[in-house]
């Protein structure tokens, strides 16, 4: 078992007292050389941002505040959640359906880049600009065909979507902002897909953004400096032990920059989901074990109402067991040996389904459930309150510090 697994079993055995154990674990050592390796690792013209929407919680952004250039916020709460506790941090802002408020706070709060989804935002930008006498400072994101590049689970580009500009549009955007002083454009902003597995796949995407963002500099005569190329790298839930090979694109994306003639450029990343998912776990406690129609049913405290990744990436999440031998009943524990059970939560669903046909060697009415790579986009987009269960515990490893527990 390695270190950062040791800890977090530790912090959820001590985290157990009598009440059924439901809670998430965040080590934050671990995160920190998990983003300092990644920050390290970038070619010198690459930034790395951090998304706020994969976890929000503050002790994640303390931690990785010095270790990034900045935040990626995608809404007027996040701005204010982050400009809260980090009145200095760049901060650049994304997402379709800006506010005119969104857009008015992004003015008064010195956001770095407004990544403009469309023409008529453009516009609304512009009217507050000039109402507030300042200038704007933008990325236009562009949603490109990807007729070449393999599609992923979750793509936000390459077809009709709601994200960003049609290509076709673009000229006009560029004549409509040669007349508007009050907002500078800066360069071009892309993130078409998520859940990027393949290394070599995702180059091929940047090489196709950096190729384009040249013609469109030799066809208009764009004096800009900057590409944001989103984040989208993935984690793979299904098969943990065959994660993105980092390495080996940090390595090949130094050639491929000197090779498309990139150096003078702003590259930027803003990785959520890769930058923090392995940091975090949830536990929760076998309440009941159950069979019906044949199959074994593990029953926890928690469920999708805390932890939605699983369903919501349509996958059976992996998980280990922490067997507790505490056992305060007159009768005999239920267990399950050698087969194959279904983990599920406490809600009136069918769908609360945490993990499917997952062979065990042993599992107890008592003992925990832990799941790893539950640190980003878990309890994050999770509906907390149906049925109104309580909210898990969070508690924070902190490097060389006892946990920090948090009820929320």
């Amino acid at each position: 078992m390695n270190r950062e697994l040791t800890r977090v079993v530790e912090a959820a055995r001590r985290a157990y007292v009598d009440e059924p154990l439901c809670a998430y674990i965040y080590d934050l050592a671990a995160l920190d050389r998990h983003a300092a390796g990644l920050a390290a690792s970038l070619p010198d013209n690459c930034e790395l941002f951090y998304a706020v929407k994969a976890n929000s919680d503050l002790p994640i952004l303390q931690t990785l505040a010095s270790l990034v250039q900045g935040f990626e916020v995608a809404s007027g709460g996040e701005l204010a959640w982050v400009r809260s506790h980090f009145s200095e941090t760049p901060v650049i802002f994304g997402g379709p359906g800006k506010l005119d408020t969104e857009l008015a706070a992004a003015l008064e709060l010195g956001v770095e880049l407004l990544h403009v989804e469309s023409l008529g935002e453009l516009r609304r930008l512009a009217w507050l600009a000039r109402s507030a006498d300042r200038q704007a400072d933008v990325l236009l994101r562009i949603n490109l065909a990807l007729d070449d590049v393999p599609a992923t689970t979750l793509t936000m580009g390459g077809r009709a979507t709601q994200f960003g500009m049609d290509p076709s549009q673009l000229p006009e955007c560029l004549i409509w902002l040669a007349g508007h002083p009050e907002i500078r454009l800066r360069g071009f902003h892309f993130h078409l897909m998520s859940h990027q597995l393949d290394a070599d796949t995702h180059l091929s995407l940047l090489a196709r953004y950096f190729c384009q963002v040249r013609q469109w500099c030799e066809q208009f005569g764009l004096a800009i400096n900057h590409i944001n190329v989103g984040g989208g790298i993935g984690i793979n839930y299904r098969e943990p032990e065959r994660q993105f090979d980092w390495p080996a694109f940090s390595t090949d994306l130094a050639a491929l920059i000197k090779s498309e003639n990139m150096s003078g450029w702003r590259i930027r990343f803003e990785l959520g989901r890769y930058m923090t998912a392995a940091c975090g776990y949830y536990v929760m406690q076998v309440l009941d074990i159950k069979q019906c129609f044949g199959r074994h049913f593990v029953v926890g405290r928690g469920g999708t109402h805390h932890f939605r990744t699983p369903y919501a990436q349509g996958h059976s999440h992996p998980f280990f067991i922490l067997p507790q031998e505490h056992w305060p009943y007159p009768f005999p524990r239920p267990e399950v040996r050698q087969t194959q059970v279904t983990v599920v939560g406490q809600l009136c669903t069918p769908k609360d389904i945490l993990a499917s046909d997952a062979l065990v060697e042993r599992v107890r009415v008592g003992d925990l459930l832990l799941f790893p790579y539950a640190g980003a986009y878990a309890w994050h987009i999770s509906h907390h309150d149906f049925l109104r269960h309580p909210h898990p515990q969070h508690i924070y490893l902190f490097p060389q510090e006892p946990a920090h527990a948090a009820d929320q």
